[in-house]
This record gives structure tokens, sequence and C-alpha cells, in this order.
């Protein structure tokens, strides 16, 4: 598998000089299989760029968005995605179901005609929806994908993609559960907080660190460091420190901090990955950590 980050920026995007090297993109990623089959990981502003990148190879696409969850910075490159305007392109979008709103509601929403000049019913791609609404796992082409609810308002999906003997997870948004904020937290779906909280492995965010079990490649929420995180409880997103200890609870192999705030410059992410290495060594952790960066290509 080859996978290209193409928006690693969380919440808004950040142009600038301050974010040229990470990016300031929200996110996308292009995941290959072997044989060129194409996954793509939300469409965040990331994707606009993305499908130019498409158009001017002259490729058509077939391909699958799976979308995390359908806050703005996860959805709002959708409209700009190019090859959804050619006729023959195919795109199947995979999502969260609400109980008041399907997925497909919910994507083309963004495009209503008093946001959006264009609609979801204008794009000439073959365009199809397959709503998730519980956890589990689907095949996709040779490929397995499994989904978990993670601990983001809004029944925000973890993807893990099984292919020829390697693992790829892809968590964007995800805060590490605490049995006593969450009782006070409004903003969990009472749902979700019922998976956490009746799990019966202990720690209760023992699920995540199963689900990324033994992956090649894990991409996942690494917003604050854990001063900025003290103040930010309940928002859905984690520290460096709760990122690290996951990777080594799962044996992961590589880890990839990712949803830069949007109030980190390219020398605050340095800074945080430089303290993430320190803590890997005093830790005696034994994964490989990098700071996902927009536009860098690597193979899994």
């Amino acid at each position: 598998m080859k996978l290209t980050f193409w928006g690693v920026r969380g919440s808004i995007p950040t142009p600038g000089k301050h974010t040229v090297r990470y990016g300031g993109n929200t996110p996308c990623l292009e995941l290959r299989l072997d044989d060129d089959k194409l996954f793509i990981f939300d469409a965040g502003t990331g994707i606009r760029n993305f499908g130019d990148y498409l158009i001017n190879n002259g490729e058509s696409v077939k391909a699958h968005l799976f979308i995390s969850h359908p806050h703005w910075d996860h959805i709002q490159g959708f409209p700009f995605f190019k090859p959804a305007f050619i006729p023959g392109n195919e795109l199947t979008i995979i999502g969260t179901d609400r109980v008041e709103k399907p997925l497909e509601q919910i994507i083309s929403e963004q495009m209503n005609r008093i946001y959006f000049p264009v609609q979801l019913h204008d794009l000439k791609a073959n365009i199809n929806f397959v709503p998730i609404r519980e956890e589990g796992e689907m095949k996709v082409h040779d490929a397995l994908v499994k989904m978990i609810y993670v601990n983001h308002p809004g029944f925000a999906l973890g993807y893990r993609v099984e292919y020829k003997g390697k693992v790829f997870v892809y968590i964007s948004d995800n805060e590490p559960f605490d049995k006593a904020s969450a009782s006070m937290a409004g903003n969990i779906e009472h749902a979700v907080k019922e998976k956490f909280l009746n799990d019966g492995r202990g720690d209760p965010n023992q699920r995540i660190f199963d689900f990324c079990r033994d992956a090649n490649v894990l991409i996942h929420d690494t917003t604050y460091t854990p001063e900025e995180y003290i103040d930010r409880v309940g928002w859905g997103h984690s520290d460096y420190l709760f990122t690290l200890r996951l990777a080594a609870e799962a044996n992961v192999k590589r880890l990839y901090i990712f949803h830069h705030d949007q109030n980190h410059s390219d020398e605050k992410v340095d800074d945080i990955l430089k303290k993430c290495k320190k803590e890997i060594r005093s830790r005696g952790y034994k994964f490989d950590c990098e700071a996902a960066i927009e536009n860098a290509t690597i193979s899994i």
C-alpha cells in the first residue's frame, strides 16, 4: 500500500508562511492498494489539490471515500473535488448515518444553494452512499476495512485497513476516554459513551488500543500538548502523551501524529515532534514516530 497526505491540519485551513512545511489544508489522505485501487480518507480542503492532481494526470476515478465524521474540516473540500463533476467517474461515500439525518443529506446540505452555487444532484459522477450505523467491517476490493466509534462528538469513526498482511489505521479525531469527565460531558453521543463505559476491559480506552493492534502505520489525532489539553477536556482531541501511549499499547510499528492544531506553526509542530521522540526514548517505546506532512508519500 502507498499513502499520500493531502491535508493534515485540524479544525480550519491555515494558509500562510508559518504553516508551509507541514501544510495548512484540513484532513484528506490517499491510500493506493498494490493494484492501484483508490481509497480516500476524509474530504477536508486537502481533497481539492488531490482532485486537481488526478485531473492533471488524466486519471479516471473509481474510489471509495471514507468520511470519519461530518464536521466541517472533514467534508468542506468535497464541493471542490473536480473528479466529482466528470461523467464516468465513480465515488462510493462511506460514513455515519444519524437517526435524524441520513449520510447523503449530511453531505448534500453543505451544498445547499443558500451556501454554495452547485448542488449535489448537479454533480456528473456516479455517486453512491454507504451509511454506517454500527461498528463492523466490510470487504472493499481485496482489503478488509474495519470501523470503530471513537471518542469525539458526532459519531466519529476510526478506520482499519487490512491488506496482504499489512495494517493501516486512521483515527483522525479522538480523545482519551475518562469515566469521570465523560459523566459530565454533554457532547458525547450516548451510544458511543456506552460502548466505552461497558467495554469490560478495565481501561475504557482498551477498545481503541485493540483496534490499532500491530498496525504497520497508525495515523492518530495529536492536536494538543499536555498543557493545552488541560483546558480543552471534552473537545474531542488528544495530546501527544496519550497518542504515544496508544501506539505503545497497540504495538504499532510507525506512528504519524496528525490533525495539527490550527494555532501550531511549523516550528511548534517541530517542537512537539522533538518532545515525542524524547518521550519515546525515555519510556523505552519501540515504534518510529513522525509528524504528518502535506504532500508526503509513504509505503506501508
